[in-house]
This record gives C-alpha cells, sequence and structure tokens, in this order.
C-alpha cells in the first residue's frame, strides 16, 4: 500500500471518528436544553407539560437538520480528498 493510500485511509478514518463523535454529543446536548428551557417555562408560566412537550417536540427536525450538516460537510472533506488524490495520481503518471 503506498503511502499516498494509507494518508487517505488515515484521513477517512478521522473524519468518519470526527462525525460520530459530533453526533453522537449534539443529539442529546439538542433534546437535553430542550428538555431543560421547557421545564423551567413551564415553572414560570405554570403550564406543567405544555412547553417541556413543545420543545421535546421541536428538537427532533432541529437535531436532524445538525446531523445532515455535519454529516454533509464531512462528506465534502471525504470528497476534497479523493479529488486531491486523484489529481496526485494523475501528476504522477505523466
Amino acid at each position: 500500500m503506498s503511502q499516498l493510500e494509507n494518508h487517505s485511509k488515515n484521513r477517512f478514518n478521522t473524519i468518519l471518528v470526527g462525525v460520530v463523535g459530533q453526533v453522537g454529543c449534539l443529539t442529546p446536548v439538542i433534546i437535553l436544553v430542550a428538555l431543560f428551557a421547557g421545564l423551567w417555562l413551564d415553572r414560570q408560566f405554570e403550564t406543567k407539560p405544555l412547553f417541556t412537550v413543545l420543545f421535546i417536540l421541536g428538537s427532533a427536525p432541529i437535531a436532524i437538520f445538525a446531523l445532515y450538516k455535519i454529516v454533509k460537510t464531512a462528506t465534502d472533506k471525504i470528497k476534497t480528498d479523493d479529488g486531491i488524490k486523484n489529481f496526485e495520481e494523475d501528476v504522477n503518471r505523466e
């Protein structure tokens, strides 16, 4: 295996670990923020489950959008690395 292939695989693994870490941390954070904000507002306005339920339900689309952006960014990085690798291979062939 060439040094370029090793670098490409290491870069891919690094990006993959970063995505998994961000997804694994960001989703619970968004849900917990929604939960605590809903509980606080329910306590302030004495509307026990209303804001908590609304905020938890509202956090789902926000979490999905955030996950989409994280994965899209990672995919763009991987595509850019593949483009660089392909360019370097073309240059080395000539």
